[in-house]
């Protein structure tokens, strides 16, 4: 029980805490004890001030320091939507982070930090940390190992049952700053599994972008799973975000406007950043344009393209000073993933920012422009892969979780319901999986696990899930592969899906029109009779049509009537309609037999993506082909449709290689470095 009472000696107001003794177990009695031994070590402006305890009528009453402007946590939740200013934020920030320092040189854990036990003073200026009813002495540098603490701020390795020592309260307080930043807390689910389940995987929603680099960091930092990695209360108090603030509070000087350094003070040789530490090749790759390289001018980290749509020629896309290695296209959406793990997206600006409509008689319309922009947050979370769908993304994180957002039509975003989602949402069903890659096709999505199961959901037409069925599902389905098989990659069409297995062969079920998937039973190059053919498969099957089910295939797409494959050796086989060329024979003849596309021989093809009606292939030295329909720039130059492969031309003066391409219905992306 808790008293506002009236203190007489100075008329001010003070806090009584009422605790019965006698009916208290022995373990409640002495957290009592422990809350009156902790607050008398303490004595600290940001730490609710004890006054003296006493008994009375068989009840402990511990009178302590009255916060008349409610907790944190109600603070945070009065402010509805309404995002706090960064300069406010840090304000509370560094008074807590004085407050917990103060507790931690008196060797005590406060063990259940949180925005509930977080008071404000009157003019909500000033916070104050309390409740130290289940903190913790340290009588030496041990480890305390009693899992207590409110679920939702509990560190990782509590989780797992091992002991912890001051590091537990960083992760806290770095659950705090993110509820500040975020108005929401980083970990929360509908019941203990699931909370767990994100906790271990260090996996939070993002937080806005109109925060500050050094603000993100600073809450992934307390954030990282390992313990021995988050920084000591003094190292964070080191930092330059945190500098100002602090000095803000001691200080009545005005505002002093702390500036870090942005030049080094001696001269540093300009380094390519990579993943490897190599360097890319000195030998000019085919698609480089004439001339050798200018010196002096150091070449950007990566150039994006795209073409098709009425862009008729490869457009360069703007870049935030970034490197990208992977990229996807959906219906409407560009998107990329950055080295340093950040999602990208090109939209086109807002009407009228750009462009504009064609004058009467014009032939071609303006190109339009597009502006980038990262995924807004993205604190806390790497990812590594992305994939786009019509109207829905899906992108996966480097602990394997899948997090998914866009249009929840036909349940492609696996959250068991059809709500839209206008943020990444983690699809919790698959949060007891290590996931390691994701596709989209236009209503569903396929994903593999680092233990070879695959997962399926979204629109069931034509079985293109391989769940026997033509059902829809809103979450994620494990599919059975044929037992003689390991999926090692999943590949997603309009209406259909592959498995590429780990020993690079084909599966595959949905539509197999045109025999796109290759599921006709051919040996030969001798078209098959009607009874050999297969129109729709339910669940999936090997490729029966030679020679895909032959030789070994690495890479593999669909397009939306027609596929494309890489052998080991580097050839490349197509399938399908040949409507407009697509299969690059030279004719649009129609033929459900595979066809070797004997246009590339010259070259040794690596990757191939498909489109509506046109086909991209990358050759290993950065040669970028394409073929098929070639309205409204879909191959890259002002060409009618050809069937037969013509190169590329990119605006790029360094050497380069191809790093990925995307292709969805009329448009294609492109990623060099």
């Amino acid at each position: 029980i808790v008293h506002l009472c009236l203190r007489k000696a100075d008329q001010k107001l003070v806090i009584l805490k009422q605790i019965p003794v006698e009916q208290m177990s022995k373990d409640e009695r002495l957290a009592a004890q422990n809350e009156c031994q902790v607050l008398k070590l303490l004595s600290h402006p940001n730490v609710i001030e004890y006054y003296e305890n006493f008994l009375e009528d068989k009840a402990l009453m511990i009178a302590m320091e009255y916060a008349p402007g409610g907790t944190l946590a109600e603070f945070i939740h009065k402010r509805c939507n309404s995002l706090l200013d960064e300069d406010t934020i840090l304000h509370f920030f560094v008074q807590i982070l004085l407050a917990l320092h103060h507790v931690h040189t008196k060797q005590i854990l406060h063990r259940d930090l949180k925005t509930q036990n977080i008071l404000l003073d009157k003019h909500r200026m000033i916070v104050k940390i309390g409740d130290f009813g289940i903190s913790k002495i340290l009588s030496s540098k041990s480890k305390a190992y009693t899992v207590v603490g409110t679920p939702c701020y509990i560190s990782p390795e509590l989780c797992e049952g091992k002991p912890y020592n001051q590091k537990s309260d960083i992760w806290a307080l770095g659950c705090v700053l993110y509820e500040l930043a975020s108005l929401k807390r980083a970990f929360e689910a509908a019941n203990l599994p699931a909370l767990v389940l994100k906790i271990m995987s260090g996996t939070f929603a993002p937080i806005s972008d109109r925060y500050s680099p050094d603000l993100r960091q600073l809450i992934l930092s307390m954030l990282n799973l390992d313990p021995s990695k988050r920084p000591q209360l003094n190292e964070i108090m080191a930092q330059a975000i945190c500098i100002r603030p602090l000095l803000n509070l001691y200080t009545d000087v005005g505002s002093v406007k702390m500036r870090r350094r942005v030049k080094p003070l001696a001269p540093v040789p300009t380094v390519t950043h990579s993943r490897t530490g190599g360097r890319v090749s000195s030998a000019r790759p085919r698609g480089v344009r004439g001339g050798s390289a200018r010196t002096g001018i150091p070449p950007p980290l990566s150039s994006i393209y795209t073409w098709g749509s009425g862009i008729t020629t490869p457009l360069r896309l703007p870049m935030l000073n970034t490197e990208v290695v992977q990229v996807s296209a959906g219906r409407t959406q560009k998107a990329g993933v950055t080295k340093s793990g950040r999602l990208i997206m090109w939209e086109a600006p807002p009407m009228g920012a750009a462009g504009g409509p064609s004058l009467p008689g014009a032939t071609e319309q303006l190109q339009p422009q597009f502006v980038s922009r990262f995924l807004e947050g993205q604190s806390g979370v790497t990812i590594k892969h992305v994939s786009c769908g019509d109207l829905f993304t899906a992108c996966l994180t480097d602990r394997g979780i899948i997090m998914t957002f866009g249009s929840g039509s036909n349940g492609c975003l696996g959250h068991e319901n059809f709500t839209d989602v206008s943020q990444p949402k983690i699809v919790e069903a698959l949060l007891g999986y290590e996931m390691v890659q994701v596709a989209c096709g236009a209503s569903h999505i396929l994903a593999v696990s680092n233990e070879r199961e695959v997962f399926a959901w979204g629109r069931g037409d034509n079985g293109r899930l391989g769940l026997g069925t033509l059902e829809c599902h809103n979450s994620p389905q494990q599919v059975t592969v044929p037992p003689e098989h390991e999926a090692h990659r999943v590949i997603c069409g309009i209406d259909s899906s592959m498995v590429l297995t780990v020993k690079n062969q084909i599966l595959a079920c949905g539509s197999n029109r045109c025999n796109k998937l290759g599921l006709d039973r051919i040996s030969s190059a001798e078209e098959p009779s009607p009874g050999d053919q297969v129109e729709e498969a339910t669940v999936f099957t090997c490729a029966q049509s030679s020679p895909l089910n032959q030789e070994p295939i690495v890479c593999a797409d669909i397009g939306t009537a027609h596929s494309a494959a890489v052998t080991a050796s580097g050839q490349c086989y197509t399938f399908g309609s040949n409507q407009h060329g697509q299969l690059g024979t030279n004719s649009c003849r129609n033929s459900r037999v595979p066809h070797l596309v004997v246009g590339l021989q010259a070259m040794k093809v690596t990757v191939v993506a498909c489109g509506d009606a046109f086909t991209v292939a990358i050759g290993a030295d950065g040669e970028v082909c394409t073929w098929g329909k070639g309205a409204r720039g879909r191959l890259g130059r002002k060409d009618e449709e050809t069937g037969a492969p013509r190169p590329v031309q990119l605006e790029e003066t360094h050497p380069y290689l191809v790093t990925s391409v995307a292709c969805c219905h009329g448009n294609t992306l492109l990623a060099v470095k």
